[in-house]
């Protein structure tokens, strides 16, 4: 038999059923660590909920990896290279690739009767996919791409929609800055509303044959490749991946292509979200120190209670690490029932957060409209056990005080 647990459980058996004086203290340590736990699970959810969420937007744009002529620089303007390239066979052969398409791009300018707008034109391809805007979409439809023809239609943002008075259906002409000057008809055939106002104020997506005809290029003329991998997390190994796939070219005269990542392309967003982090670590650090002192204060209570029962096992034999252990399951006990109201709270939050967006925010400032929430068994099963693990090491100290406690002293004690 296991004795320290035996006695445990008759002692916590007992404390339900009577009046002990360290019943208050305990239920108040229950409640710190049920509160302390379930603000961090609504931390974590939301923190990871909300760099999904913004990854997802920005990815949907730009693609994870992309493909261009080593000379392209920052601007839209692109130096063109052929889309039949040895190396994309390869590329889509890589596990965790997940898709592969061409884009170019062209800065525009929007005219209409009574407003003026610049813009960047997106040219996309028939291999385009389109599942991000079609879930975005507020109106009208995407447009179809053909190998064999040009189409007319666009879509736009909401945002650009609102400044232009643009609605689905309407015509409106782009202008084009080269030398001679160009302008298109184009017609909008759907507007998408990602919240990411610094790219739904810039993109406009059209069909690829446009930027082609526009720039006098060959129909095999692209500005580039956009690369979808299936797990963010490993968005540097992958980059590192398809620039061995595409090798490195030596002779001048063979054509350069540069490898960038979508972490490179918008550093300032992801450090951004990377910030994030600092303040969550923060949070959780400050609700284990709330817990764990709640745990300290309920467990000398627990000692200082049963002081005439320390003495009387003393008596009777027991070392101090068996004792010890007594209290200490006491605790966990305790901490146990924190974690399970901790838990109900903060998942059923988390859920009706996840289910009714009943906290909003200015998607201006944030991106986004409601606040986010990514719950994954992993990060609620780690912030159990770290919980768990951490409170009960800060309980070691308080626990040595038995060992200071001496039979005879106890045993009178009243």
């Amino acid at each position: 038999m296991n004795l320290p647990y035996f006695i445990a459980q008759r002692l916590i058996k007992g404390r339900r059923e009577g009046n002990s004086f360290s019943r208050p203290i305990n239920v108040i340590a229950i409640i710190g660590i049920a509160m302390g736990l379930a603000v961090m699970i609504l931390a974590v959810s939301t923190l990871t909920g909300f760099k999904k969420v913004i990854r997802e937007k920005v990815v949907g744009f730009g693609s994870n990896i992309q493909i261009m002529h080593f000379d392209s620089n920052l601007s839209f303007e692109t130096v063109p290279i052929s889309d039949k390239q040895e190396f994309i066979p390869k590329i889509k052969k890589i596990p965790g690739i997940s898709h592969v398409q061409v884009f170019a791009t062209k800065a525009g300018i929007i005219k209409t009767d009574q407003d003026i707008q610049g813009v960047v034109l997106k040219g996309i391809g028939s291999d385009f996919d389109w599942r991000y805007f079609r879930s975005n979409l507020v109106d009208g439809t995407v447009f179809s791409v053909s190998d064999t023809g040009r189409s007319d239609k666009v879509i736009i943002s909401r945002k650009i929609s609102d400044m232009l008075r643009l609605r689905t259906g309407d015509t409106f002409v782009m202008h084009f800055v080269q030398d001679p000057p160009r302008m298109r008809k184009f017609t909008v055939s759907g507007i998408y509303e990602t919240s990411l106002e610094e790219f739904d104020k810039m993109y406009v997506f059209c069909d690829i044959g446009h930027i082609k005809k526009l720039n006098g290029w060959d129909d095999d003329m692209v500005s580039g490749f956009e690369i979808f991998i299936e797990d963010f997390d490993n968005l540097d190994a992958m980059t590192l991946a398809v620039r061995d796939a595409i090798g490195y070219k030596l002779v001048e005269e063979e054509t350069q292509y540069k490898v960038t990542n979508i972490r490179a392309k918008y550093p300032q967003i992801f450090d951004w979200l990377n910030f994030q982090d600092i303040n969550v670590i923060i949070i959780i650090l400050l609700m284990l120190i709330v817990a764990g002192f709640n745990m300290i204060s309920g467990l000398l209570i627990l000692i200082l209670e049963k002081t005439n029962m320390i003495g009387v096992l003393k008596a009777l034999g027991s070392d101090d690490s068996t004792i010890r252990r007594v209290f200490l399951f006491q605790a966990a006990y305790l901490i146990g029932k924190g974690l399970l109201w901790g838990n109900i709270i903060g998942i059923g939050l988390a859920l009706l957060q996840l289910k009714t967006g009943i906290i909003t925010l200015d998607p201006s400032s944030y991106y986004i409209k409601t606040v986010p929430v990514n719950l994954e068994l992993a990060h609620i099963l780690l912030l159990n056990a770290g919980t768990m693990a951490v409170i009960i090491v800060m309980l070691l100290i308080p626990s040595q005080l038995i060992s200071r406690i001496t039979p005879v002293k106890a045993i009178r004690y009243d």
